[in-house]
């Protein structure tokens, strides 16, 4: 695979942005027509997560249905009108001795995805790895497997039919762990791998593997309400950032209240928490305000990336307590503050050390869609050589390309 994904890489990198749109919407096509066997697939694996007794979040995450397909759809094809970036020149300037000088965006090359349950990684993945000029190599988890196969083969069969290259996406048809290993040793063909999952698929990645790897740790986010924080505007977005989709990475997991709100705040939060069934964990102090409705929180909840309907909350002093403790246990993902007051607003989002900072709105903003970006491939908690949601520029290189009049280095 890795030897057919190679050469494929070459091929994709000759084709115009034209052509690879073209590709792109054979891919919707090939989709849509496939939906009723990709959702008989799909039936197989739910049946089975079910048996195996996964809970409702990591279900809802792997379902799929007639809307959520045309969504898939609809995302392929709005990559296709995306720009492509191969080819743009990010910076240009000549010497004095007349040599010009280009810094040019091109493919990365083959790029591994190892992934867990949600099935439409299968095709964010391939179009935006296509679209960039990219090779891929997909490594799906079990709990999608049957999933997974139909939506790659639809993929296969409509970009084929607008002149996809053979072997330019390619997913590996079991799910053993040795797969894992044998990509991470594969830096021959394997340019680059981006794990998504678990912490533990995550670090295990990292610790085989032979060539880069983008990493998407935990995502741990963060809401603190400052004390000029608008009480209505709060909830509404700690409620949105819990409760819109929890078991995703962008989905609030701790509350920090400034401790003179509190008092005034939280009680309404918490019970329209309540109403979406959200389970709270609060420190003392939150107990105190709250009373039965919290139950208490231990050291692994602020550690914790809870993926669920479940929510710790923590009274701070002041800002500076809400900074530090973000970055004492926050995994560097989103972190959001609520606040009136603009200075505060500044301070929090210079000193925070996550890939993305809000000011005044929901978690789930932390996406490549609504950042404009298309589907997305991840979200890197990285710093190098990609930050934040990854699209397309993030799954390209660059080369410079020099261009004389027969200059020599000798005087």
């Amino acid at each position: 695979m890795g030897v057919q994904a190679r050469a494929a890489a070459h091929r994709l990198a000759q084709l115009s942005a034209a052509e690879k749109n073209a590709i792109l919407l054979g891919m919707a096509a090939g989709l849509r027509s496939a939906t009723e066997s990709v959702m008989a697939a799909n039936a197989l694996d739910l049946q089975a997560a079910a048996d195996k007794g996964l809970a409702p979040a990591m279900l809802d995450r792997l379902r799929l249905d007639a809307p959520r397909l045309e969504a898939i759809a609809l995302g392929i094809e709005q990559v296709a009108t995306l720009k492509d970036p191969v080819g743009d020149v990010m910076d240009a300037w000549q010497r004095p001795n007349g040599i010009r000088i280009e810094q040019v965006r091109v493919p990365i090359g083959v790029i591994g995805i190892i992934y867990e349950s949600r099935p439409n990684v299968t095709s964010d993945a391939s179009v935006l790895c296509l679209k960039s000029g990219n090779a891929t190599i997909l490594r799906g988890g079990s709990e999608a497997i049957h999933s997974n196969k139909a939506i790659a083969a639809a993929l296969q069969a409509g970009g084929e039919a607008a002149g996809l290259p053979e072997h330019a996406i390619q997913l590996i048809p079991f799910t053993d762990r040795e797969s894992v290993a044998a990509m991470a040793g594969m830096d021959k063909y394997l340019d680059l791998i981006i794990p998504r999952g678990g912490k533990g698929l995550i670090e295990t990645v990292v610790a085989l593997a032979r060539m880069p790897v983008i990493k998407h740790y935990d995502g741990i986010c963060h809401m603190f309400i400052d004390a000029e924080a608008d009480g209505e505007m709060a909830a509404a977005l700690v409620v949105d950032s819990k409760t819109q989709k929890p078991g995703v990475c962008n989905a609030l997991e701790t509350l920090l209240i400034h401790a003179e709100v509190a008092p005034r705040l939280l009680p309404a939060i918490a019970a329209k928490l309540a109403e979406k069934g959200v389970e709270l964990r609060g420190d003392a102090r939150t107990r105190q305000i709250l009373g039965a409705a919290a139950k208490p929180a231990t050291e692994e909840d602020w550690h914790a990336e809870y993926l669920d309907l479940i929510l710790a909350i923590k009274v701070v002093p002041s800002l500076d307590a809400a900074v530090a403790h973000i970055n004492e246990y926050g995994s560097h993902h989103t972190d959001a503050i609520v606040t009136a007051d603009e200075v505060a607003a500044e301070r929090f989002m210079h000193e925070v050390d996550s890939a993305c900072v809000f000011h005044n709105v929901s978690t789930r903003f932390a996406d490549g869609e609504e950042f404009g970006f298309g589907a997305e491939i991840g979200i890197s908690t990285d710093k190098l050589h990609a930050r934040g949601p990854m699209a397309l520029r993030e799954l390209t290189s660059y080369q410079y390309r020099l261009r004389g009049t027969g200059q020599t280095k000798g005087r």
